[in-house]
């Protein structure tokens, strides 16, 4: 199970990573709501853990901000603001339960459950599955397929050729894949794009006569499947 955690307050963080750590989830953390809602929107969460106050763009905008890009992990507040009013904000912007601190970690370990069972049970409701023209990934069992045959991917390949489909028609640049496949937030300056888009592109159109992977000159590249 992955839970994410996003609190500014450090040692609040680490103990709550700690603990759910030491109960078997993995837990990426992070200290700002623009990272949270980054990492929330290129990675699968069963869970979301936000504070309400955070620098920048705080808890609620992120989860509003969420729910806007039909992102639906379970969210937990937790906060300091536990009144009333504050918890009915909370649910109202798109969370799913509300702990007041200070709180007892048996308590956070047991909301977490509940929400993680929860989205468990949403599993065979979540697309799975991703089609553009003739390729299809399934995201679950980690195959994909073009026109019926199995091609063989690495896991970083896998993970271009996902964020490829989730944008198709668009164009992907270089520091998008940087931030989403690898995440860099710096230029590395080296080959390591392009190098992996073209072993992908080989893969992928490889022995086919319309190509789906189409670099963009000065812009990027774009997944496009033909009528």
């Amino acid at each position: 199970m992955r839970i994410l955690v996003i609190e500014d307050d450090s040692d609040t963080a680490a103990y709550i990573a700690s603990g759910l750590k030491a109960e078997g989830y993995d837990v990426d953390c992070v200290a700002t709501g623009d990272e949270g809602l980054s990492r929330a929107g290129r990675s699968c969460y069963d869970v979301i853990v936000v504070d309400r106050m955070l620098p920048g763009i705080d808890g609620l905008r992120v989860v509003k901000a969420m729910r806007a890009t039909a992102i639906d992990t379970p969210v937990l507040f937790l906060t300091t603001l536990g009144g009333i009013d504050d918890r009915v904000v909370g649910l109202n912007a798109g969370g799913d339960d509300y702990l007041g601190k200070p709180f007892a970690f048996a308590e956070l370990t047991a909301r977490v459950a509940a929400l993680a069972r929860r989205s468990r049970s949403k599993i065979g409701q979540v697309a799975t599955v991703l089609r553009q023209g003739d390729l299809e990934m399934d995201l679950l069992g980690r195959i994909a397929r073009r026109a019926g045959r199995v091609i063989d991917l690495l896991p970083r390949e896998f993970q271009i050729l996902e964020y490829l489909m989730r944008n198709a028609g668009q164009v992907v640049t270089r520091t998008m894949l940087l931030e989403h496949v690898w995440e860099f937030h710096f230029d590395p300056q080296t080959t390591l794009v392009e190098t992996h888009m073209s072993r992908l592109r080989a893969k992928i159109d490889k022995d086919f006569d319309a190509p789906l992977i189409q670099t963009i000159r000065g812009a990027g590249y774009s997944l496009r499947a033909t009528d």
